[in-house]
């Protein structure tokens, strides 16, 4: 199984307008192949690019299989890393690297609809132009299905703390779904951030407002997910807050 793409990428003729689409797995057998046909179905002109932590179910191979029917599919099996952070960090790399235009990421789980992410590509090209646009669970039309009351109060507690202490314009600031002109992902930086795990989101988003980023919201609607096992625990949770809070005095 390759651990890498095609060096040279997709070509489309115009870069400025490429899209590439980013999602991390770590065993997500049950979602992967639905997720990737609904994302190809929701945005046709978009590669999709899947970034695995060496699952030990067959999520992999499953995406292995669609590569070869689809090269507009991709895959990139990391052997030596870990994390969400990390992995987001990836895929936005080699959206950089490989001259996109915008680049789009959710969850692999299947808790994001797919068929929502045109919304947020639409809303990236009007004028004047928004270098973030999030789907957001918080704006007036967003929502949250299938959470339990203490999942709920978790994410309400660090998107105010994110909000309080980051001073970030925006009401979702941990939400995962999103899309980002690539050149603004470049003026960033990928090797210079620091987070992991889930407060990699909020750390691009202190970045991207420090460089004058324009942001923008758009309302979703999020499911929990309905097969395999969340990764985000109260651990997690604390471990975001934490990676927060040393964000704050840094900035």
């Amino acid at each position: 199984m390759p651990s890498e793409p095609n060096s040279t990428g997709p070509t489309s003729p115009d870069s400025a307008l490429r899209v590439l689409i980013g999602v991390c797995t770590l065993n997500e057998a049950d979602n992967i192949v639905p997720l990737v046909t609904r994302l190809r179905l929701a945005i046709p002109e978009a590669d999709v690019l899947v970034i695995d932590d060496e699952s030990s179910d067959n999520t992999a191979e499953l995406v292995t299989q669609m590569v070869e029917k689809d090269p507009s599919v991709m895959i990139i099996v990391r052997h030596d890393a870990r994390g969400l952070g990390s992995a987001i960090r990836h895929a936005m790399t080699y959206a950089i690297d490989h001259g996109y235009g915008y680049f789009l990421n959710l969850d692999g789980d299947l808790s994001h609809d797919p068929e929502q992410l045109p919304s947020l590509l639409e809303r990236a090209k009007q004028s004047p132009p928004v270098d973030v646009v999030i789907g957001s669970r918080y704006v007036s039309g967003g929502s949250i299905v299938g959470w339990p009351i203490h999942r709920k109060l978790m994410s309400r507690m660090v998107n105010l703390f994110a909000t309080s202490f980051l001073r970030l314009p925006v009401k979702d600031c941990s939400g995962s779904m999103r899309c980002y002109r690539v050149d603004a992902l470049a003026r960033v930086g990928m090797p210079t951030l620091h987070s992991n795990g889930y407060a990699v989101l909020e750390e691009l988003l202190v970045r991207l407002h420090r460089h004058d980023s324009q942001m923008a919201e758009v309302p979703i609607t999020f499911t929990d997910r309905r097969e395999g096992k969340s990764k985000l625990t109260l651990r997690e949770a604390i471990r975001s807050t934490s990676q927060m809070l040393a964000m704050a005095l840094r900035h």
